[in-house]
C-alpha cells in the first residue's frame, strides 16, 4: 500500500508519476514533490523545474539541537513552488569548527538536491570580509549547475549604506543588480531586496525575507524567503537568484554566537 507516498500524490492529481526515489534527501515522508517537466534544450540537468515557475518559497528547517545546545548546526532548507510542492532540498555542508568559529561569516558549500536525491545545484561561498570597510575583499558566491560547472556568480558591490550585489553569468558578465534597504532590520513586516536591470532602472524580481513571528524571530535563525522572477528569465539566472537568497540569509539574518543579527552592511 503506497497511499501515503509522493508517487500516490502524483497519481491523485492526474500528474505523471516519477520513478522510485533513490538516495532521497531526509524528511521525504509524506512530502509532495513537484513533478519534473520535460527538459528544454540547453537547460542544465535538474533546472527544468525552474522553467515552469515564476516564484519560489524557501523555508529553513528548525534545528532542535541548535536551540537546545546553542551550537550552530548545518542549515537545511525546503525549496517549494506556490502550490506547496517541494522543488528542491538544500543542505549546508560545513564542518563544526568553521560553523562555530566563523559564525554567519563562514565559508560554506550548499548542496541542492532534486526529488531523486540528485545534486543539481552547488553553491560555493569562500571566506571573505563581512564589512564594507574592506572594499577589496567583499562577499562572493559561485553557483554551479550541475556541480563542477559554473553558471553564474553573486558579487557584493561596495556601497556606504546599502546592501548591493551584482548577478553575473558564467563569463562574469554583469546581468542583474540586487539592491536592499539601508537598515536590514524590521518588526512585523517583510524585508525586500529588489532585483533590477543592470542600469538599476527596471524592476525584474524580488528576494523577500518574510516575517515569521516574534517567537521564531527571537529564538531561532530559521528564516523564510520568497523569490519572484519573470517566467521567461534564463533558468541559469534563476538558479543564481536562489544562490543570492542564501548569501543574503547568511549575511543579514543568520544569528551569530551572541544570538545577534547583522542590521545592515556594517
Amino acid at each position: 500500500n503506497n497511499a501515503g507516498s509522493p508517487e500516490a500524490g502524483f497519481y491523485a492529481t492526474g500528474m505523471p508519476a516519477v520513478p522510485p526515489m533513490q538516495n532521497q534527501p531526509p524528511g521525504n515522508e509524506g512530502v509532495i514533490w513537484m513533478p519534473a517537466p520535460p527538459p528544454p534544450l540547453y537547460c542544465p540537468p535538474g533546472l527544468e523545474y525552474l522553467t515552469q515557475i515564476d516564484q519560489i518559497l524557501i523555508h529553513q528547517q528548525i534545528e532542535l539541537l541548535e536551540i537546545i545546545t546553542g551550537f550552530e548546526t548545518n542549515n537545511k532548507y525546503e525549496i517549494k513552488n506556490t502550490l506547496g510542492q517541494r522543488v528542491y532540498f538544500a543542505a549546508e555542508d560545513t564542518d563544526f569548527c568553521t560553523r562555530n568559529c566563523c559564525g554567519p561569516s563562514r565559508p560554506f558549500t550548499i548542496h541542492i538536491l532534486d526529488n531523486l536525491g540528485r545534486e543539481v545545484i552547488n553553491l560555493q561561498r569562500p571566506l571573505r570580509c563581512s564589512s564594507c570597510c574592506f572594499p577589496c575583499c567583499l562577499q562572493e558566491l559561485e553557483v554551479q549547475a550541475p556541480p563542477g560547472t559554473p553558471v553564474g556568480y553573486v558579487v557584493q558591490n561596495w556601497h556606504p549604506c546599502l546592501p548591493k550585489f551584482t548577478i553575473q553569468d558564467e563569463r562574469k558578465t554583469d546581468v542583474l543588480k540586487i539592491i536592499g534597504p539601508c537598515v536590514v532590520c524590521s518588526c512585523c513586516e517583510d524585508i525586500h531586496f529588489e532585483v533590477k536591470s543592470i542600469d538599476e532602472t527596471l524592476p525584474v524580481g524580488r528576494i523577500s525575507k518574510q516575517w515569521t513571528g516574534f517567537v521564531k524571530e527571537a529564538f531561532t535563525d530559521a528564516d523564510n524567503f520568497g523569490i519572484t522572477f519573470p517566467m521567461d528569465l534564463d533558468v541559469k539566472m534563476k538558479a543564481v537568484m536562489i544562490g543570492a537568497c542564501f548569501l543574503i540569509d547568511f549575511m543579514f539574518f543568520e544569528h551569530g554566537a551572541d544570538n545577534k543579527q547583522r542590521a545592515g552592511v556594517w
